[in-house]
């Protein structure tokens, strides 16, 4: 999945490290008024010369800046791709084009004579049509008609300076010219047209969808955060899933706090279908019902990512539906944790529930087996408990995962963790609860919307401390810094969570091992000012201790649409595969429009 997804992320890399406006104009400038303008000077000897070549230069350059002006705001005027730091982008690429072929065609021509200038302008001329249609008529939202004429507009009015200079200082032929370019128009035109006709077919071949109808509904999400239509994919070729959810909630006289863990998977990406379930049901729980709500990961992986943000409010509507169904306990038991090697058990008893978590930290936890879940929920019922919420603490993140490896050893240390847990003695509990929001931290910092949640617990004379990051993962050895500043605290037991939204994916161009495009807890971030925040919310948290009651529940939600790992890992491999075959005929196709243009020079 992670490669799949890293091969898709790399393709548009280019949408990431485009220069700004300012620089792509001020470099154009400079390529067709000083570059052309100085190189078509020689043409004509003497003042003269210099006068027409720069003015020619100039020309092209204010015809170019008119063109993308129109075609961004009147011929595509409501396509979100193409801005006009895209348009000109484009632009930009197509006069480094034509320019390789211009510069060397007047300088050769001082030799050989103008003709041969004339004549690679003119293939410059078909290139830089042909790379803009491929571009407008595969990116484009506009359609084809308009994508054929976005791409003709600033070829077409950028040549006639060129025909003013050649009928002016040259002996050219301008009907044979005309002749040729209504020839490469339709050449580059029906050659781009191909090309994507070839690409369109794998897509339709796997899903029924044209590979480039989910290229560019991936480049509407990635370049102007527009969901719908990629979502609307992913709807079509979703499936209806019951997601089970769960619900621990604490009152007082009213809700206190509450950790809410839906089977569903916080992804794929960005804002696309759960990523940013966590943050978004956190936000509307306590608007709901007040308190402080935190989201922690369950047991599972991409095969639960939700379809579309429709689905994503199914679950919440239907937690906060139910939320006060959970019959009320003021007993509790203390924080137990089991360490085994590398892997860490957490389980607390709240009335005849347990709230169980995993961890292989400092080693990779990242997701875990469904089927770990379901034993430990098996073996808590064995032990005389109603249920168990299992959670994944997604807490630390290296470049080796040793997950498999850990399987049987997390099943036995849940094992013994539970029993010790169900052994221990019960009492009443107060609970305290707080967030913050870093300041100057962001998505692309790797965190996301919801904060910094800490819920603090005492039973008895222990303090324990749950802190919640909204976030993807945590570099290795952050868990145990954050544990050490909460045990001067005075946490006698604590834990570490993310949780694992997806939110903070495909933002950034990171590269951490195998996996890209983000930023887990702590690599970009400060950690003493990381620390302060921790100690500030855990504080908040610790103050706010109040005598509470518990009650839980898990409850399915019928027909959620889900894209599981397989289609998603399919669409992400599916636009690898349809670039490489564009490499592949690329050739080719254009081979072939190319010797075409040549034998039609040397025909006129």
């Amino acid at each position: 999945m992670n490669e799949s997804m890293d091969n898709a992320t790399r393709h548009y890399s280019s949408l990431f490290f485009l220069p700004s406006l300012r620089i792509t104009l001020a470099v154009m400038a400079a390529a067709c008024v000083l570059v052309l303008g100085v190189s078509s000077s020689f043409i004509v000897i003497g003042t003269q010369g210099v006068l027409y070549g720069f003015s020619l230069g100039f020309s092209v350059f204010a015809l170019t800046l008119l063109c993308d002006y129109l075609v961004t705001t009147v011929i595509l005027g409501d396509d979100p791709i193409f801005v006009m730091r895209r348009t000109s982008a484009a632009s930009l690429i197509g006069w480094v084009l034509w320019l390789a072929l211009i510069v060397p065609g007047i300088f050769i021509g001082l030799s050989v004579g103008f003709w041969l200038w004339v004549d690679l302008s003119l293939l410059g001329f078909a290139a830089v049509l042909t790379l803009r249609s491929v571009a407008f008529f595969s990116v484009s939202t506009a359609g084809a008609a308009r994508g054929a004429l976005a791409a003709l507009f600033q070829p077409l009015l950028c040549i006639i300076p060129f025909l003013l200079y050649w009928a002016s200082f040259l002996q050219v032929n301008l009907f044979d010219i005309l002749l040729f370019l209504v020839a490469a128009s339709f050449l580059s035109l029906a050659s781009a047209n191909l090309l994507v006709s070839l690409i369109d077919r794998l897509g339709l071949k796997a899903y029924g969808i044209p590979s480039m109808s989910l290229f560019r509904a991936f480049m509407l999400d990635w370049t102007s955060g527009l969901n719908a239509p990629l979502e609307r994919y992913f709807e079509r070729l979703g499936e209806d899933q019951d997601i089970e959810t769960f619900l621990l909630r604490f009152e007082d006289a009213k809700t206190k706090a509450a950790v809410v863990v839906p089977m569903v998977h916080p992804g794929p990406f960005k804002n696309l279908g759960s990523s940013l379930l966590p943050s978004l049901m956190k936000h509307e729980f306590e608007k709901a019902f007040g308190g402080e709500a935190c989201v922690p990961l369950g047991i599972l992986g991409h095969e639960l990512d939700l379809a579309s943000q429709l689905q994503n409010q199914k679950i919440i509507d239907a937690v906060l539906g139910s939320a006060k169904e959970a019959t009320l306990t003021n007993k509790a038991k203390p924080f137990v944790k089991v360490t085994e090697g590398n892997v860490t058990v957490c389980c607390q008893i709240f009335g005849d529930v347990g709230l169980l978590s995993f961890s292989l930290a400092p080693k990779t936890t990242e997701d875990l087996p469904q089927e770990l879940g379901r034993f430990v929920r098996d073996e808590a019922k064995r032990l005389g408990l109603k249920d168990a919420i299992v959670i994944n603490t997604h807490n630390s993140i290296t470049d080796v995962t040793v997950m498999e490896e850990s399987l049987q050893a997390l099943e036995s240390v849940a094992s013994r963790c539970l029993s010790k847990a169900v052994a221990s003695e019960e009492s009443s509990f107060q609970i305290g609860a707080a967030t913050v929001y870093p300041k100057g931290l962001g998505l692309r910092d790797g965190m996301g919307a919801g904060g910094i949640t800490a819920i603090a617990a005492q039973v008895g004379a222990q303090n324990a401390c749950y802190v919640v990051f909204d976030g993807n993962n945590m570099v290795s050895g952050l868990r145990e810094k954050i544990l050490s500043a909460l045990a001067v605290l005075g946490f006698d037991e604590s834990e570490v969570f993310t949780t694992d939204t997806h939110a903070v994916n495909a933002l950034v161009l990171s590269r951490r091992g195998r996996s890209r495009g983000y930023h887990p807890v702590g690599e970009v971030m400060n950690h003493d000012l990381l620390i302060d925040c921790i100690k500030e919310v855990a504080t908040a948290a610790l103050g706010g201790l109040e005598s509470c009651r518990s009650g839980s529940l898990s409850l399915k939600v019928p027909k959620v649409r889900v894209i599981g790992e397989a289609r998603i890992e399919g669409f992400s491999t599916l636009i690898h595969e349809a670039l490489e075959r564009a490499k592949r005929v690329v050739v080719p196709i254009f081979g072939v429009e190319g010797l075409l243009l040549i034998l039609l020079l040397a025909v006129l």
